[in-house]
């Protein structure tokens, strides 16, 4: 693999804070730590030190990433174990993927591919790329077999190179609101529910009970996610593809066992390159952060995209970051 000369740039970071309110009681299993008789079967995650329960941004990056790679019709071309199949970039550019022997899918280079760019993506290997791009990129040997793919004549690339996700999101942690109402709830576990279900076998009739742990429907979360903004041009359709997300997973669930919940307010902060010097040559107490006005719900931040891209463009034009 051939190392770049060239820096990523950086031109600064776009901040959505909200909070995530569930609907239903919410499930996201954190594993058991024994097995006692008539215990829980599927427990909470919960952090250790408090105890509460939490939303693990990697369960929400998954589920957004999960959601976008169907909206935007990306094809299965890497295994992911047990038989399961998912999309990735093989490389910074375009190339073709050999699922089995002779049989090639197209995959979009991590450099424009909407998904990649957002959530990041693991270069494969033995994959294959027209001889003039890996010629440029500096990726071609004369030792890898050659061949025709698509009437363009490729290379096999034994690696391709890895690209960071521009995409940050937290861990939701209880807002302080919930965590004292949910400190007073009183079903016999810390802060959640018990849910018993029981499943019966159709054609025996046989009981399955098992029990879950819920946390209950009302609980709020605070929500962060951070963009990093690299390429002027993607920023805005990076950041209108993150919003489509958003608003399905509202109309979907996030956890396990049919749970649903989403967030209710809304608000883009943006800093550039420029405004963290400026912040770190501040005196206390100040800050060079520029806000837009609050978005009420996920409805409106879609409704008023155009506003929102209107004001991303003005703050990303060279000479405007003030």
């Amino acid at each position: 693999m051939q190392v770049s000369y060239e820096q990523t740039p950086l031109l600064g970071k776009l901040t959505l804070t909200c909070q995530l309110t569930a609907k239903t009681g919410l499930h996201i299993g954190g594993g058991g730590e024994n097995l006692d008789i008539g215990g829980l079967d599927k427990p909470v995650i919960r952090d250790p030190l408090t105890k509460y329960p939490y939303l693990p941004g990697s369960s929400i990056k998954g589920k957004l990433r999960a959601t976008l790679e169907r909206l935007l019709k990306k094809p299965l071309n890497r295994t992911g174990g047990s038989g399961t199949w998912r999309y990735e970039s093989d490389d910074l550019e375009n190339g073709f993927t050999e699922v089995e022997a002779g049989q090639f899918i197209t995959y979009e280079g991590a450099k424009t591919c909407q998904i990649s760019r957002l959530f990041g993506s693991t270069g494969g290997s033995g994959f294959w790329m027209p001889i003039e791009t890996a010629t440029n990129e500096r990726l071609f040997s004369d030792k890898n077999p050659t061949r025709i793919i698509a009437s363009q004549n490729c290379v096999k690339i034994n690696r391709g190179r890895n690209a960071p996700s521009r995409l940050i999101i937290r861990d939701c942690h209880l807002s302080t609101e919930s965590a004292d109402k949910l400190k007073k709830v009183d079903t016999g576990l810390y802060m959640t529910e018990w849910k018993f279900e029981n499943g019966i076998d159709r054609v025996t009739a046989a009981a399955n009970p098992r029990q879950l742990e819920r946390v209950p429907a009302g609980a709020k979360f605070d929500f962060e996610l951070v963009y990093t903004v690299e390429n002027q041009e993607q920023a805005v359709e990076d950041l209108q593809n993150i919003a489509i997300a958003l608003a399905f997973l509202e109309d979907d669930a996030l956890g396990g066992h049919g749970s649903r919940g989403y967030g209710k307010v809304f608000r883009f902060n943006y800093r550039s390159l420029e405004q963290y010097r400026q912040i770190a040559n501040a005196s206390q107490g100040t800050s060079a952060l520029q806000t837009l006005d609050t978005i009420p719900n996920t409805q409106a931040l879609l409704d008023n995209f155009r506003s929102l891209r209107e004001y991303i463009e003005q703050r990303l034009l060279p000479g405007n970051e003030s």
